[in-house]
């Protein structure tokens, strides 16, 4: 309540080469209990998507230690294509990414049109910005982010979405072990207070 604006769809992104389940599921918790409606997990190595399942567990764990008795009320949706969603009536949705989702789906989703065209069900005259954006499925349902953490000492977001992200404001922090929720709450202030101006 004690900020002007929250972000629709927040990515977290690490850098760092060791990932931890465990501070990553804090972080999903929080964004899921402050009322983030999407959140994108990614790391450069694709630890976290091959691991799906260990960094749901987690979730439900850290659901159930933070939010107790609430925890009915916080429900989370994984939104990956290669699964079933697994729990309806979801408040946020989550999606796991990897460097697939990035690069390659954007060199996919350019094969998939000039398909289209060679098949006379398109003209090259058709693309624009919101055809791409509906045959990218990395992201499909998802906004564009409007705020990105990312963790590490990397200055890179090492292939994050690289085409949904240049409206997005990027704070750096310096790791995702051990992090706080004063630290989470605090780049969450510094999004609240910034000013977008849209390139302008």
């Amino acid at each position: 309540r004690a900020l002007r604006k929250l972000p629709l769809h927040m990515g977290l992104v690490v850098t760092e080469e060791e990932p931890s389940y465990a501070d990553m599921a804090s972080l999903v918790v929080w964004c899921m209990a402050v009322g983030i409606s999407y959140v994108s997990v990614y790391d450069h190595n694709g630890i976290f998507k091959r691991n799906n399942s260990r960094l749901m567990d987690e979730i439900l764990k850290q659901q159930q230690e933070l939010l107790g008795l609430d925890c009915s009320k916080y429900t989370v949706e994984f939104a990956n294509q290669d699964q079933a969603d697994q729990v309806l009536n979801c408040q946020s949705t989550l999606k796991v990414l990897s460097p697939e989702d990035g690069k390659a789906d954007i060199i996919k989703a350019a094969q998939n049109f000039c398909q289209l065209v060679a098949q006379q069900q398109r003209t090259h005259t058709d693309l624009d910005v919101n055809v791409l954006d509906n045959l990218l499925s990395s992201t499909n349902g998802f906004p564009d982010p409007d705020l990105v953490l990312k963790f590490g000492p990397v200055d890179s977001t090492l292939g994050f979405l690289p085409w949904h992200i240049r409206l997005t404001e990027i704070i750096s922090l310096p790791s995702h072990v051990n992090i706080s929720y004063e630290d989470f709450f605090s780049a969450l202030h510094h999004y609240a207070a910034s000013e977008q101006r849209w390139g302008k």
